[in-house]
This record gives C-alpha cells, sequence and structure tokens, in this order.
C-alpha cells in the first residue's frame, strides 16, 4: 500500500509568474501531465459550486441535521453488516491458487532467492531506460519528521499493484515485540519525528499492532501523529469487530486504500467482492465519526482548548489513496478529490477527508505485470519522460525513515522492499545487505543523518508528473 501524507501532498505548487502561464509551462515541461484518460476521472464533470448566500447560525445547524440524516439513509443500503466477521483470507488463497503469474513468480524466488530477483529487476528496469539514470544520486536528507514502520507483510489481499508482495502467505513476516519497543525508544530520543505512519501487509493483523498504538499513544499523548494504512476489508476480519472503536478510542489518522470508486475496477485491482467490503467499511468509519469535513480535528492543542469553537466537535481524520490501474500516471490530484466526494456521497453518503494519488512503482508485483504484457519500457519511458525536479524538495524519503518488520532500516518503504538497507553503498560490489543497518545499531533516529539516500532507476517513480510520496 501509501505514502505519505502527512505524507507529502503530491500537487507542487508552481513558481512560473501566472496560473495560465503555468500550465502551459506544465504541459512544455511534463508532455504527459493531465492526459490520463481513465474512467475514473471522466465519469462525471464536476460543476462549479455557486457561491451560496450566508444563512443565519439557526438555519445551518437543521441544513446539517437534514444533510446527516440523508447520508444515513444512503448508508443504510451499503453497510453490510453480514461481511463482518467473515475472513477474506480464505478466498484469496484460493484465488491465489488458481493465478499461474502468481505460482510463477513464487516458483522464481523459491529458485534464485528474492536478493537476486531484486537485482534482475533493477537490471530489466535499466535496460528498459537504456543510458538514461536517476539525475539525482546519493541525495543529503533532512532532519526526520517522519518514522514509518512496516510491521509486516501478513495481508488478507494480494493485490496486483502490491509493491510489498503481501498476502495470507505471509504470516510469519511480522514485526516482533522487541523490535516494536526498541522502535519507540529511538523516537523517545528523536524529539523532530512528529508523525508515526504504521504499515503493512495489513498491519492490523500484525500481533504487535495494538500494542504499538496504544504504548505511542500513552507516551506521546496527542503530540504525536499516528497513522494507520488500512486495507478497508481488514475491519470485517474475526477478531477486529472492536478495531474502528480501538482507533478511534487511540486518536489514529486513517489512510485506506480505495483505488477507484467503481466496482469493476477495484475488484479487478484487489480480488472478487472487495468493492462492497471496503464500502461497508468506509460506512463504519463515517458512523464512528471518521471522515467528517464539518468538525476539527483531534490535537494536543484541541485537547487543551475544551470551549468547541462554533459547538464543532472533533472529528477523527479520514483519507483515501488512488492509485492507477495500469501503466500511466494518476489523474490531476485536486481534481480527482472532487470527483471521489461527490462519487462517494451520492452513490453510498459516504464522507472522507483528502483524497492522495499515489504513481505505482515498477517494483515487485507491479513490475512483474508489465514486464509478462511488454509494458515495462513504455512505463520507465513515462515515467522518465515526466520527471520533475520541483517534486524533489518534498520527497517523502528526505525527511522519512523506515523501519522492515525485522528492524533494518530503510529510506523508504520501496528501498525497503528492494532490500537496499542504510549503512550500505551500491558501489560496495560484495556488500551483503544484512549487514545494514537496524534499530539495534543506532541510539536516536538523528543518527542516519550521515547516511546518503540510496538513489535508483526506481525514484523515477516517485518523481514523474506532479509526484507522489
Amino acid at each position: 500500500m501509501h505514502s505519505a501524507p502527512p505524507a507529502t501532498r503530491n500537487e507542487v505548487v508552481s513558481e512560473e509568474g501566472s496560473e495560465q502561464r503555468g500550465e502551459e509551462t506544465k504541459k512544455d515541461f511534463l508532455p504527459d501531465y493531465g492526459t490520463t484518460t481513465v474512467e475514473v476521472a471522466t465519469i462525471k464533470l464536476v460543476k462549479p459550486k455557486r457561491k451560496k448566500k450566508q444563512k443565519d447560525k439557526q438555519q445551518q445547524p437543521q441544513e446539517e441535521s437534514k444533510r446527516e440524516t440523508k447520508l444515513r439513509e444512503m448508508q443504510r443500503e451499503w453497510k453490510r453488516d453480514d461481511l463482518f466477521g467473515n475472513t477474506l483470507i480464505d478466498q484469496t488463497l484460493e484465488e491465489l491458487r488458481k493465478d499461474e503469474e502468481f505460482l510463477n513468480t513464487q516458483e522464481r524466488i523459491k529458485t534464485i532467492g528474492e536478493k537476486k530477483m531484486a537485482a534482475l529487476e533493477r537490471t530489466i528496469r535499466q535496460r528498459a531506460l537504456g543510458d538514461k539514470q536517476f539525475p539525482h544520486q546519493n541525495m543529503r536528507r533532512d532532519k526526520p519528521t517522519l518514522l514509518q514502520l512496516n510491521i509486516g507483510l501478513y495481508c488478507n489481499q494480494a493485490c496486483a499493484h502490491c509493491h510489498v508482495e503481501s498476502s495470507p502467505l505471509r504470516k510469519q513476516d511480522v514485526m516482533s515485540a522487541e523490535v516494536a519497543a526498541r522502535c519507540i525508544t529511538l523516537l523517545e530520543n528523536t524529539p523532530s519525528i512528529k508523525t508515526v505512519d504504521i504499515t503493512g501487509g495489513a498491519p492490523e493483523l500484525c500481533p504487535t499492532f495494538r500494542f504499538l498504538v496504544a504504548t505511542l499513544r500513552a507516551k506521546f499523548g496527542n503530540d504525536l501523529e499516528i497513522i494507520d494504512r488500512c486495507n478497508l476489508t481488514v475491519l470485517q476480519e474475526p477478531g477486529q469487530e472492536d478495531l474502528v472503536e480501538f482507533l478511534k478510542s487511540h486518536n489514529v489518522h486513517i489512510i485506506a486504500s480505495l483505488p477507484c470508486y467503481s466496482s469493476d475496477n477495484v475488484n479487478k485491482q484487489r480480488g472478487n467482492g472487495v468493492f462492497d467490503r471496503s464500502i461497508a467499511s468506509l460506512i463504519a468509519f463515517n458512523r464512528a465519526g471518521y471522515g467528517v469535513p464539518h468538525a476539527v480535528p483531534v490535537t494536543a492543542e484541541t485537547d487543551r482548548n475544551n470551549n468547541k469553537e462554533d459547538d464543532k466537535q472533533p472529528y477523527h481524520q479520514l483519507d483515501l489513496v488512488y492509485n492507477p490501474l495500469g501503466a500511466f500516471l494518476p489523474p490531476p490530484q485536486e481534481k480527482l478529490e472532487l470527483q471521489y466526494k461527490e462519487q462517494l456521497a451520492q452513490s453510498f453518503g459516504i464522507t472522507f477527508n483528502n483524497l492522495y494519488t499515489i504513481t505505482n512503482m515498477p517494483i515487485k508485483r507491479f513490475a512483474d505485470f508489465l514486464y509478462r504484457r511488454d509494458e515495462l519500457k513504455d512505463y520507465m519511458d513515462l515515467l522518465q519522460r515526466n520527471y520533475n525536479p520541483s517534486t524533489l524538495d518534498s520527497l517523502m524519503c528526505k525527511e522519512t525513515i523506515n523501519i522492515g518488520h525485522t528492524g533494518k532500516v530503510f529510506d523508504c518503504d520501496f528501498n525497503q522492499q528492494l532490500g537496499k538497507t542504510l549503512g550500505i553503498t551500491d558501489e560496495d560490489k560484495n556488500f551483503n545487505e544484512e549487514d545494514g543497518l537496524s534499530v539495534f545499531d543506532i541510539e536516536s533516529y538523528d543518527d542516519l543523518a550521515q547516511y546518503t539516500i540510496r538513489n535508483d532507476n526506481h525514484c523515477f517513480g516517485c518523481t514523474a508528473g506532479m509526484g507522489s510520496s
């Protein structure tokens, strides 16, 4: 699954002299930006909102109440109580047993190992690029502000685009309590980090997830933002009946994957029936108070200030993530967010806060997908052709420390899956990634400032178009 918001917003503000001139420059500078012709961006046109007359204070609460009632009525049809407590894992395993491409990849991993697979994958990407190289090698990192913890690769789904090869078969690949506790100790020694981003797999299925969340909130209060990268269907797994209430009570910010607002596209990418399950889970979040646009965020400041300005109740943040179904760039983020909000509200009564667009990285499962279809070269050309140097300052890896479930330290989740551990240089031909740094080799995340970012040809994925993190 993604960044990274708070992760960095993907839209980069143009510094050209005027908006019109800026758009012309984008077209010249980024030839494929805004040209994506996918159903998700073109089903409906967003009509400009007319400026409404200001209503008196007595009328506003009445209209908000009517709107909430209407949304509740729409949600009733889709909330699907029958799905909760009904696992998706058995269906996913059955689909994997019939997936020849997945089985072939698993056989190759057994034969040559993940390390050689990653090296071969890099070679294939470079052949697709020819003599073109990512123009910025060994970038310097800034002071860390975000800690991303990939606490395991176990998942109830096996998505076609997954860059971490998650599935129900990865049940043993989860973070231990010892590693989780060490991550927290290092966080206490690094005051510049204000956000912990917990990802997977389906992180909620890992045994250390609730320990980690509860301990972080107890130690740091609401001064620390805690993000859960949620695949939505995990809410329905047996034993997760109280998950929404747990997340809400610990003020966890949800960033959830929903690659489209149509069932066909979601089910094609994430598995049969996943769309209905995702909609039911979003409704569960809404009903618990997540994603309510007219409220104010829960922060340390709102904890201290209980006067509830304008009678608005604190909300719990629910953001969505879109990634393309195939070998193309995502549509412009702001326009797509409006489209998502309109479609989800009109069809299902669902509200959320923000939408983030993420470019699919040409690694792991998605790289195999492209290679088998003879589309990898075209995709790498697309990313390189739309390379945008304006995205460099906002790249997630600049201010992020990424920790894998074994405790190894990386620049980002993508480098983690490619085995690019910190403390190793690509120039060392005899390196062993197992010799790279772990959380037990440092006393603070600030200790990593001396190590440059291990950039490579996959970094075109985060710098194409308007950026992706």
